[in-house]
């Protein structure tokens, strides 16, 4: 068995689980925060069989977009917007997954 944990933009996790619930793979949904921008996110967990790791990656890899976002240049980002108004583009989005070995699972 695996565990997969998927940290994705909340604004890829409905649609995430919707395909993964329709692939026959359960989801558990957790609200969290953090990464680059320390923004809100959601992390799902998948409790699946060796044989499906492919099917919920490639569900993954479909349905979380990466997006470019426009953020404040230079050391001190409130100065930089406000003085310089000069912004850099930066990828983000996509899934981060971490793919975990389970010695065993019991549903209660």
């Amino acid at each position: 068995m695996k565990l997969i944990i998927a940290v994705v933009q909340d604004q890829d996790a409905e649609r995430t689980i919707k395909t993964l619930n329709g692939a026959g793979i359960r989801v558990t949904r957790v609200a969290t925060t953090g990464g680059f921008f320390s923004v809100g996110n959601t992390t799902l967990f998948c409790g699946i069989e060796d044989h499906q790791v492919t099917t919920v990656t490639d569900i993954l890899k479909t349905t979380c977009e990466r997006r470019t976002r426009l953020i404040p240049a230079g050391p001190n980002i409130v100065e930089s917007a406000a003085m310089m108004g000069a912004f850099v583009e930066v990828e983000v989005g996509g899934a981060t997954v971490f793919v975990l070995n389970v010695e065993r699972f019991e549903q209660a």
